[in-house]
């Protein structure tokens, strides 16, 4: 998880959602997804280019917005999330193909857990597909390692 700022959503809070969708199951339990909270105006300001015009404004306006990515060097964390398995971290070594298929799988499928945790929360998620993959990489996870699946809205029902 990482944190972009000190914003505030009042009770829930990131970590509190973190900690209700990350947990859940996933095949071989590789939890590949990653958090990226953006709060501040800074974060947003870096973040809106790369939104479809139409969802800059909710974006804007949102206390947080979540941008959910898939780590492709998750097998690194497997002894810790996996540890009746640590020798998986070896079979994805070296393997992209074998990470990407994993990823393709498990990222979405934590993607679904997490909004249903922002729910969950009494919290209202946004979810959107409308933005620039790429450009919300290069900006935010310049070392290649994730790649942005998935913008979430967070904030209050209305």
């Amino acid at each position: 998880m990482c944190e972009t700022g000190g914003g505030q959503l009042g009770k829930p809070t990131p970590t509190s959602i973190w900690e209700l969708a990350r947990w859940a199951p996933t095949a071989a339990s590789t939890q590949p997804l990653r958090v990226l909270y953006v709060r501040t105006a800074e974060g947003k300001e870096r973040l809106l280019p790369h939104l479809d015009e139409g969802n800059r404004p909710k974006s804007a306006s949102a206390p947080v917005v979540a941008v959910l990515a898939v780590d492709h060097r998750f097998h690194e964390h497997l002894p810790h999330v996996l540890p009746i398995r640590p020798e998986m971290k070896e079979y994805f070594e070296g393997e992209p193909a074998r990470r990407e298929a994993i990823t393709s799988f498990n990222g979405p499928l934590q993607a679904g857990y997490f909004v249903l945790a922002v729910r969950a929360l009494g919290l209202a998620a946004g979810p959107m597909a409308g933005f620039d993959p790429a450009g919300v990489d290069k900006e935010f996870f310049a070392d290649g390692d994730w790649h942005s699946l998935l913008v979430v809205n967070i904030g209050h029902p209305a």
